[in-house]
């Protein structure tokens, strides 16, 4: 009686890789003292372009997110830093999208057009339109935990 052996191991074949932490990909500290240090001493310029290409958003409105001018934009640009208000601000939209990223399961183009979407559970504001101020980035990334969850809004 002939028997026949089944191999039942595979080779092994790596899956979709998970994608650098946005920090890497921005060449930023994801917190701790350096990251303090940079938003105190206000972000380099170069900055705005680097989010705005994450992000897949034009700098213009990454700049109107975080209540900036196209006036005060050309001052920043020329003297090629942010103020340490606009610093904080331009890092919450970075914590923010980290969230929606996450959300959406790093799916960039899904996490962006939700930012740029009206929401119900922020009143139909759009998420990008709410981080002007620290109490509604806030609301933003409370709405992406109770989503996350499940929890109705």
């Amino acid at each position: 009686m002939e028997v026949k052996v089944l191999s039942s191991i595979k080779e092994y074949q790596p899956g979709p890789q998970i994608p650098p932490s946005i920090w890497m990909t921005l060449g930023l500290p994801s917190r701790g003292t350096r990251l303090h240090d940079l938003v105190h001493e206000g972000l380099p310029f170069e900055y705005l372009e680097r989010i705005a290409n994450l992000l897949q958003i034009q700098p213009g409105v990454i700049s109107t997110a975080i209540c900036m001018s196209p006036t005060t934009v050309a001052r920043r640009e020329k003297a090629g830093r942010f103020n340490t208000f606009e610093s904080d601000r331009l890092v919450a939209l970075v914590v923010v999208f980290e969230e929606a990223l996450s959300l959406f399961e790093n799916d960039v183009s899904a996490a962006t057009e939700w930012m740029s979407s009206p929401v119900r559970g922020l009143g139909s504001k759009c998420p990008l339109d709410m981080l002007g101020m620290r109490v509604e980035s806030e609301t933003v990334l409370d709405l992406i935990g109770r989503l996350e969850r499940g929890v109705l809004v």
